[in-house]
C-alpha cells in the first residue's frame, strides 16, 4: 500500500509543521532585523510566519483516511515507521531527528523555513541543532549528541548522513538517503546503488528447486539452517566442496521460508570483494531480508567484516576454508555444506519432457555436475538449439547446453580442444580398449559408486577420476583422451607446462592449484601431456633444488588426492613417474608399439575419407615401415599432400613416399627399393 505509507509519513510532516510554526513564531518575536531594510535577502519573519501557517501537501495521513476509509490502527499499520525502528534499534529521539531531516525531501515548503531557521537561507537542510531543537532537546545534552555518533543506529544503520565534517557539531547538515525516504514512502523498488553491483533481489516464495526430493540429507540441512536465520540474524560461512553448489539451495529455503533474499556476487576484479556493502546491509535490513554472498573474492575478510553481525541474516558461500580472523567479534557460524543429493537425470527428463529413444539420456548427462536450477536453465538452452537445428533434441544439444552451463575458464591455463574423434576412429588392442571404456564408465557412475554407495576412502580423498597413459609417442595417448572425452561430451584441456612450470620457488604450485581449482568447479577433461615433467620422481636430497622439486612432488600428490574432476597423464617412459603418483592413479593403460595387423588399419583409418587409387598396397608397406599410430597419420597427411598437388587419387607410390619421410624424419635409414614392393 504505497499511497497509505506516503499518506501516513506526509500526517508525520504535518505534526512537525505545526512544531515549526511555533518555533518560527519564537523567533521571529524577537528578531531585530524585522524592520531592516536589507532584510530582502533573507526570508523575513512574516514570510516564515506565512509558509508555516500554509495547509499541508495534498495526500496527507488525514486526507488518506478520509480516501480509503481507513482507521486509525490500519493508518498505524501502514507507517512504516515503526517498523524501521524495530528493525534498526531507533529510539524515540531518533525518530524525530529523522523525521526532521527528511521533511525537505518530501515536501518544499520546508526548504525556506529551515533556511530562516538556520539564519542562512543557502542552508536549507536541517542541522544538528535545529533538528534536536524541533525534536524538544538541543547540542547541550550528552545523549543527544551520542545520536550523531558513527556506532549510533542512525549513521551505522546507514539512515542518516552528516554532512560539512568541518563545521563544530551543531552546525552540521543532516541528509536523509533517498532510499531511505522511497521506503518510509512506501518505494520497495530495489537501491539505485546496487543496479550493477552484482546485487539481485529474489521475492520470498518457491526458488528453481536446487534441491529435489531426492535430497534428504542436505535439505534438513538446509532447512535447519533457514529456520535460524528466520530467527535471529546469524551470520554463517558456508564451506563448499564443489564451488557453486550451496548459494542456490540456501537461496532456495530462504525464500520458501518466506524471507526475501538479496542475492550478491561480488565482483572479482577486486581482490577485496570491495563493493555497496553498506547499501546492501541498509536494504536487507529495510526489507528483513536476507543476504546470500558468492563466490568469495581472494581475499574475503574485509568483505566479511562489512556483512556479517550488522542485523541481518548473512551467508557466505565458497571453498575458502573459514578463518577466524575474517570477522572474530561477529560470532560466524562455520559450516560445511552437504553435496545436494540432485537426481539430474530425473531433473532433465522432467524438464525436457518426452525424449526420443534413440537418446540416452542418463548416460549423456551423468559426467555433468549441475544442480537442479542449472539442469533447468540447460534444458531450456537445449531445447532452442533443437528448434534452432530444426531437428528433434539430441544428446550433443543436451551436453551442449550442460557445457555452457558449467562454465568453464581453464582457456587461461590451458588449451582447450573440442574433441572430434570417436571409439570408432581408434585402432587399439582389445585390452587398452577395454581400459578406455572402463574410464568412461567411471567418470559417469563415479557420484553414484563413491557417493551414494560410499566406496569412497577416507583422508579427505575426492571424487575425481585420475588415469595415467603410458606409451611411445605415437601411440595414441592423446587422441584416446580426446575420444574419452567426446564420448563423455566434455571438452578436453590440454595443460601447456610452459605456462606452469616456473623458475621461482613455489610459483608451479601456486599455477597448478588454479589449474586443480578451476578443473574441480567445472566439467572438463584436464590432459597433463608430458606429465613426468612435473609428477616425476622424488630423488634423494643432494641439493636446494632437489629439496624444492621434492616439495613440488609432494604437493601434487596431497592435490590428486582431495581432486574432484576428470584427469589424464601421459608419458613415454612410465618408469619416470613416481610410485606413490602411480598408487593414487585409479586406471593406468598402457598403449603398446602397433603390430603390423594394427598399422595396417591405422593406415586404412586414415584414408577412409581420402580418394585412393586402386591397389595402395597397404599391407606391404606396414611390413616394410614400422611406424607409430601417430607418424602413420603424418604419413598419410604427406600422401594426400603429393597426390592433390598431381590432382589425382592416392597412389601406392605416395604412401610409401610418405612412410619413407617419416622415417627420413627418425633418422631411421630407407633403402630405394624393396623386394616387398616387386
Amino acid at each position: 500500500m504505497p499511497e497509505v505509507a506516503s499518506g501516513a509519513l506526509l500526517g508525520r510532516l504535518a505534526a512537525l509543521r505545526e512544531r515549526v510554526a511555533g518555533l518560527v513564531e519564537r523567533r521571529s518575536a524577537g528578531d531585530p532585523t524585522a524592520s531592516d531594510p536589507l532584510r530582502g535577502l533573507y526570508v523575513t519573519p512574516e514570510t516564515a510566519r506565512r509558509l508555516a501557517a500554509q495547509p499541508p501537501a495534498v495526500g496527507t495521513g488525514e486526507a488518506q483516511e478520509d480516501e480509503a476509509g481507513a482507521g486509525e490502527a490500519e493508518r498505524g499499520a501502514a507507517d512504516r515507521s515503526g517498523a524501521l525502528a524495530r528493525r534498526f534499534g531507533l529510539s524515540a529521539l531518533d525518530l524525530r531527528i529523522l523525521l526532521a531531516a527528511l521533511a525537505p525531501d518530501v515536501d518544499r515548503g520546508f526548504e525556506p523555513l529551515y533556511g530562516y531557521l538556520n539564519d542562512d537561507v543557502g542552508r536549507r537542510r536541517a542541522t544538528v541543532a535545529l533538528a534536536l531543537e524541533l525534536a524538544g532537546t538541543g547540542p547541550y545534552e550528552p545523549s543527544a549528541r551520542a545520536r550523531f555518533h558513527p556506532a549510533a543506529p542512525l549513521l551505522s544503520g546507514g539512515l542518516l548522513v552528516v554532512e560539512d565534517q568541518d563545521r563544530p557539531l551543531p552546525g552540521r547538515a543532516l541528509r536523509v538517503p533517498e532510499r531511505v525516504v522511497a521506503h518510509l514512502l512506501g518505494d520497495d523498488d530495489l537501491d539505485p546503488e546496487l543496479w550493477g553491483g552484482g546485487v539481485e533481489l529474489l521475492p520470498p516464495g518457491e526458488g528453481d528447486g536446487e534441491l529435489t526430493d531426492g535430497a534428504g540429507d542436505a535439505r534438513a540441512f538446509f532447512g535447519r539452517l533457514a529456520v535460524l536465520a528466520g530467527e535471529r540474524p546469524l551470520a554463517v560461512h558456508l564451506r563448499e566442496r564443489r564451488p557453486g553448489t550451496a548459494a542456490g539451495p540456501v537461496t532456495d529455503v530462504l525464500r520458501g521460508a518466506g524471507l526475501p533474499v538479496l542475492r550478491y556476487r561480488p565482483d572479482g576484479s577486486q581482490g577485496d570483494g570491495a563493493g555497496p556493502t553498506a547499501a546492501l546491509v541498509r536494504e536487507a535490513r529495510l526489507r528483513r531480508a536476507a543476504v546470500v554472498v558468492g563466490p568469495l573474492p581472494e581475499r574475503p575478510g574485509a568483505l566479511v567484516r562489512a556483512l556479517a553481525g550488522r542485523g541481518v541474516p548473512v551467508v557466505f558461500c565458497g571453498g575458502e576454508s573459514y578463518d577466524p580472523e575474517w570477522a572474530p567479534d561477529a560470532g560466524l557460524l562455520a559450516l560445511d555444506a552437504p553435496d545436494g543429493g540432485v537426481a539430474a537425470a530425473e531433473v532433465w527428463r522432467a524438464e525436457l519432457g518426452a525424449v526420443d529413444d534413440d537418446v540416452d539420456l542418463g548416460a549423456a548427462v551423468a559426467p555433468y555436475r549441475l544442480g537442479a536450477g542449472q539442469i533447468r536453465r540447460a534444458a531450456r538452452a537445449a531445447t532452442a538449439l533443437a528448434a534452432f537445428d530444426g531437428t528433434p533434441l539430441t544428446a550433443a544439444h543436451v551436453q551442449r547446453s550442460a557445457r555452457q552451463q558449467s562454465a568453464p575458464l581453464l582457456d587461461r591455463h590451458a588449451r582447450r580442444v573440442r574433441p572430434a574423434v570417436g571409439f570408432d576412429g581408434l585402432v587399439l588392442p582389445p585390452e587398452p580398449l577395454a581400459l578406455l571404456h572402463e574410464l568412461a564408465q567411471r567418470a559417469r557412475h563415479r557420484d553414484k559408486v563413491l557417493g551414494e554407495w560410499r566406496l569412497r576412502t577416507g583422508g579427505g580423498r575426492g571424487r575425481g577420476v585420475v588415469a595415467l597413459f603410458a606409451g611411445e609417442s605415437g601411440t595414441g595417448k592423446t587422441l584416446s583422451a580426446e575420444v574419452v572425452a567426446g564420448e563423455l561430451g566434455l571438452d578436453l584441456y590440454v595443460v601447456e607446462l610452459s605456462a606452469v612450470v616456473d623458475k621461482y620457488v613455489g610459483e608451479t604450485e601456486k599455477n597448478l592449484e588454479r589449474i586443480f581449482s578451476e578443473a574441480d568447479r567445472t566439467d572438463a577433461l584436464l590432459l597433463f601431456d608430458e606429465a613426468d615433467a612435473v609428477f616425476g620422481k622424488r630423488s634423494e636430497v643432494k641439493s636446494s633444488h632437489d629439496r624444492y622439486a621434492n616439495l613440488e612432488s609432494a604437493y601434487l600428490l596431497q592435490r590428486l588426492e582431495a581432486f574432484d574432476g576428470i584427469a589424464v597423464l601421459t608419458t613415454n617412459l612410465r618408469a619416470n613417474i613416481d610410485d606413490a603418483f602411480t598408487r593414487r592413479l585409479d586406471l593406468v593403460v598402457d598403449f603398446p608399439f602397433p603390430d603390423a595387423e594394427q598399422r595396417i588399419a591405422l593406415w586404412r583409418s586414415c584414408l577412409t575419407a581420402t580418394p585412393c587409387a586402386d591397389n595402395l598396397g597397404l599391407e606391404l608397406c606396414a611390413k616394410e615401415f614400422e611406424l607409430s599410430g601417430g607418424a602413420i597419420r603424418s604419413a598419410a597427411v604427406t600422401a594426400g599432400y603429393l597426390a592433390a598437388g598431381r590432382g589425382e587419387p592416392v597412389s601406392a607410390e605416395d604412401v610409401r613416399a610418405g612412410a619413407r619421410r617419416e622415417y627420413r624424419k627418425m633418422g631411421r635409414l630407407v633403402p630405394d627399393a624393396s623386394p616387398l614392393w616387386d
